[in-house]
């Protein structure tokens, strides 16, 4: 921490339109209301990240603005009878990191009604790496699961599988038995995606080429899709019979190119997932099995960590999908 009571921040301020971030000293009495103020040891990075560090996509709606739409740490202060001094606790969605300060910074003041206690078997490190982006593919799989996905139906589809959120899916499929085909533009991805279990690979552009056909050949048993535009529409048209694809990005655009002829004659079924407003029950159920289900030593694998001072210029890089695997923020450091 600074001196004088003080604690490091990467703060965002606007001005004449732009957007740019600097770590500052930052009091306490800045932090927010909340009833719990947390010592945030870790933060992470996400696609939503990106836009805000960028001033993109109107996120943010105030500033002076503290981004990081993940924390994780332990609870330093308390007002809310559930949690104490010392808890470890892990915090996604909410508008975290959006229209409420975040967790690039070295502490937090959150509602205790959105945090999540640590789960045994993850620490503050591990539950960055998972963050949004492997939270939000292990809500992907469990809604897949309660539609009928298993493993002996066919093959599964991740697309942006070499990114945050597709690769902790693969790692996942991979340990629960699936069959997995990773989509990836990136050739120099392949090796890395088959080490987290990948089976087949599948081009980018097999995806995103518009076939000029309402169905093509069935294929896929299940996908979890973090691009959405032309190449979620391609997945639609090849997913099997009964099966069901699940929706939770728009890297390649938010438009959907696709007729209504796969819900109709195959009926797929198109399973929206929004990480930011799952219910605390479902929320707490899918870290519990993010602890049990996501083989640790490939979570690992897939981890770079930065100091808070060097996130900002990861912002870009996130958005022309140049970030392999999860990006982690040391707040010390």
């Amino acid at each position: 921490m600074a001196g004088g009571g003080t604690f490091k921040a990467l703060m965002l301020r606007q001005s004449d339109g732009k957007v740019t971030g600097a770590i500052e000293d930052v009091a306490p009495e800045s932090l927010p209301a909340g009833e719990v103020t947390v010592a945030v040891s870790h933060s992470s990075l996400n696609y939503k990240d990106g836009l805000v560090l960028q001033g993109l996509g109107n996120l943010a709606r105030t500033y002076p603005h503290v981004p990081g739409i993940d924390l994780a740490g332990t609870v330093e202060s308390s007002e809310a009878p559930g949690f104490r001094k010392g808890d470890p606790v892990v915090l996604t969605g909410y508008f975290v990191g959006e229209r409420h300060w975040g967790g690039y910074a070295q502490k937090a003041r959150v509602k205790a009604d959105w945090l999540v206690p640590l789960p045994p078997g993850l620490d503050a490190k591990r539950a960055m790496a998972i963050g949004t982006a492997g939270f939000t593919a292990m809500q992907a799989i469990l809604a897949l699961e309660e539609h009928g996905m298993t493993p002996d139906r066919g093959e599964v589809l991740v697309t942006g599988a070499a990114g945050g959120l597709g690769s902790v899916a693969v790692a996942i499929l991979a340990k629960l038995g699936y069959r997995v085909a990773a989509s990836t533009g990136r050739a120099d991805q392949h090796d890395y995606l088959k080490s987290l279990g990948a089976q087949a690979i599948v081009k980018r552009e097999e995806l995103a080429t518009p076939s000029g056909r309402p169905l093509d050949k069935e294929r896929f048993a299940a996908a979890i899709d973090s691009v959405g535009g032309e190449t979620l529409a391609s997945v639609l048209r090849q997913t099997m019979y009964g099966c069901s694809v699940a929706a939770c990005g728009l890297a390649g655009g938010n438009a959907l190119p696709t007729t209504v002829l796969p819900f109709i004659l195959r009926a797929v079924n198109l399973l929206g997932i929004d990480s930011v407003q799952c219910p605390m029950a479902r929320r707490r159920r899918i870290w519990d099995r993010l602890a049990s289900d996501l083989p640790h030593d490939k979570l690992d694998a897939t981890v770079e960590v930065v100091p808070l001072s060097g996130i900002a210029a990861y912002g870009p890089r996130i958005l022309k999908g140049q970030v392999r695997g999860r990006v982690v923020v040391d707040t010390a450091a």
